[in-house]
C-alpha cells in the first residue's frame, strides 16, 4: 500500500519574496507613489531639522573659535535702590594691571542721537546708539573694518564717526563717500568706516561710534565706560572672570556685571534647539499620516488582489508566504519614501548650509533613525492586512475569479 507524500512546505528564498512583495509596487505606481509621499515628507522633515540645527550649531561653533573664547565683557549693573551704576572712569586701567590680561577696551554710551540728516523727526532714531569708543575696539570685540578707516589718535578729537553694520543699514549708508556726513548730537559728524558685524558684541552693530575726547567734546559726554572689552590668556579666563568685579569697581563689585560672550552664544545654540521639538513633532505628524496612506493602500491591495491570494494558496502557498509577502510589500512601500525623504532631508540641509557657510553636519540619528523608522512604520502598518491575507481561504478567494 502505498502512502501519500506530503507536501515538502519550503521558505521563500529572499531573492523570491523580493520579487512578489515588488508586485504591488510595480503594478500601481501612483498609488504607491502617493502612499510613500507622506513617510517621505515626514522623514524629509525630522531629517532637515536635526541636519539644520546641528549644522548651525557648527558654524556657530566654529565662528566662536575663530573669534576666541577669551573674551569677557564688564557691563554697568544696579545699585542698591534699582538705579543704573556707574563704571569708574579708572576701570579699564586698573583692569589692564590684571596679569593674564591681554587687551582691555571700552565704550560709553552718550545721550545724543544719529540721523541721516537734520531733517528727519527727531523719534524717528532708528533704536540706535552713539557710543564713545577706544582706538582698538574692533580687534577686542571680535570684529573689523568691512570698509574705510577706523577712529585713530587725530580722528579721536574731531567730529568723526564709525558705523557699526546694522547702524549703517539702518542710515541707509552702503559705502564710504569722500566727505559722507551724519546729524550726531546736532551737528555733522564725517563717516570714515563701516565695521562688519560682531558676533560676540552685537550691541557695536547698531552703534555710532565716536572719539571718548570728541564725545566729551560735542557730545557733553561724562567719559564714564559703559561696556568694557577685555581679552585674557585661554587658560586663566575663568581666573580673570573671577576678579574682574571686583577690580573694576573694588567699592562697589556687587554693581558690575562681567560675562563670557561665547558662553551666551553657546547657551543661546542650545536654547535654539529646543525649538526643533515643534518640528519633529510636525515630522512624526506627516510619519503618521504616512503610515495611514500605507495601512489604507494595503487593505484596499488586499480587497483587490483576492484572486492572485486564492492562485497562490491553490498552487501550495502557505498562510505564512502570504502573510510575509503583504507584510514586506508594506516595508518595501514605507522604506522606498523613508529613502526618498532621507535624500531630500540631506539636500535641502546641504543647499542650505552652503549658503550659510556652514559645515554640513547630518547627524546619523537623522537619517538612521528616521530610515529605521520608517521600516517600524511599513511592518505596523501592513500587519494588520498581511494577517487578513493570510487568513483569507482559498475558496473564497478564488471565487472573484
Amino acid at each position: 500500500m502505498t502512502g501519500l507524500i506530503a507536501p515538502v512546505v519550503r521558505r521563500l528564498r529572499p531573492s523570491d519574496l523580493g520579487r512578489v512583495a515588488s508586485v504591488g509596487v510595480r503594478t500601481r505606481k501612483v498609488r504607491a507613489a502617493l502612499s510613500a509621499l507622506g513617510i517621505a515628507i515626514g522623514v524629509a522633515a525630522l531629517v532637515a531639522v536635526l541636519g539644520l540645527s546641528s549644522s548651525s550649531q557648527a558654524g556657530l561653533l566654529a565662528q566662536i573659535d575663530r573669534l576666541g573664547t577669551n573674551l569677557l565683557t564688564v557691563t554697568t549693573g544696579k545699585t542698591m535702590f534699582g538705579d543704573t551704576a556707574e563704571l569708574p572712569k579708572q576701570a579699564p586701567s586698573m583692569i589692564s594691571r590684571i596679569g593674564p590680561v591681554t587687551q582691555v577696551q571700552q565704550t560709553g554710551v552718550t545721550t545724543a542721537k544719529a540721523y541721516r540728516s537734520p531733517l528727519i523727526p527727531a523719534i524717528n532714531s532708528n533704536g540706535l546708539s552713539v557710543q564713545a569708543a577706544s582706538l582698538d575696539l574692533p580687534r577686542a570685540a571680535g570684529t573689523s573694518l568691512a570698509q574705510g578707516r577706523y577712529l585713530n589718535a587725530a580722528t579721536a578729537r574731531e567730529p568723526v564717526a564709525v558705523l557699526g553694520a546694522a547702524a549703517a543699514e539702518r542710515l541707509g549708508i552702503g559705502r564710504i563717500r569722500v566727505g559722507q556726513r551724519i546729524w550726531v548730537g546736532g551737528q555733522w559728524f564725517y563717516v570714515t568706516g563701516i565695521l562688519r558685524p560682531g558676533v560676540l558684541a552685537p550691541e557695536i552693530d547698531t552703534a555710532v561710534l565716536v572719539g571718548f575726547p570728541a564725545a566729551e567734546r560735542y557730545l557733553g559726554f561724562g567719559g564714564y565706560p559703559s561696556t568694557i572689552y577685555v581679552r585674557a590668556d585661554t587658560s586663566q579666563v575663568d581666573a580673570v572672570h573671577g576678579v574682574l568685579g571686583a577690580t573694576a569697581n573694588p567699592q562697589a563689585p556687587s554693581e558690575v556685571n562681567v560675562s563670557k560672550p561665547s558662553d551666551a552664544l553657546v547657551a543661546r545654540a542650545a536654547a535654539q534647539s529646543a525649538f526643533n521639538s515643534l518640528f519633529l513633532g510636525l515630522g512624526a505628524v506627516a510619519l503618521l499620516v504616512g503610515a495611514i496612506g500605507v495601512a489604507n493602500t494595503m487593505v484596499i491591495s488586499v480587497l483587490e488582489r483576492r484572486p492572485e491570494i486564492g492562485l497562490r494558496r491553490a498552487l501550495g502557498a502557505t498562510r505564512g508566504h502570504i502573510r510575509i509577502q503583504f507584510l514586506a510589500e508594506a516595508i518595501l512601500l514605507a522604506v522606498l519614501g523613508g529613502a526618498a525623504g532621507v535624500a531630500a532631508g540631506v539636500a535641502a540641509t546641504a543647499i542650505y548650509a552652503t549658503t550659510k557657510d556652514w559645515s554640513i553636519v547630518i547627524p546619523t540619528v537623522a537619517w538612521a533613525g528616521g530610515f529605521a523608522a520608517t521600516i517600524l512604520i511599513g511592518a505596523v502598518a501592513g500587519l494588520i492586512p498581511a494577517l487578513r491575507a493570510a487568513r483569507m481561504p482559498p475558496t473564497q478567494a478564488l471565487w472573484s475569479l
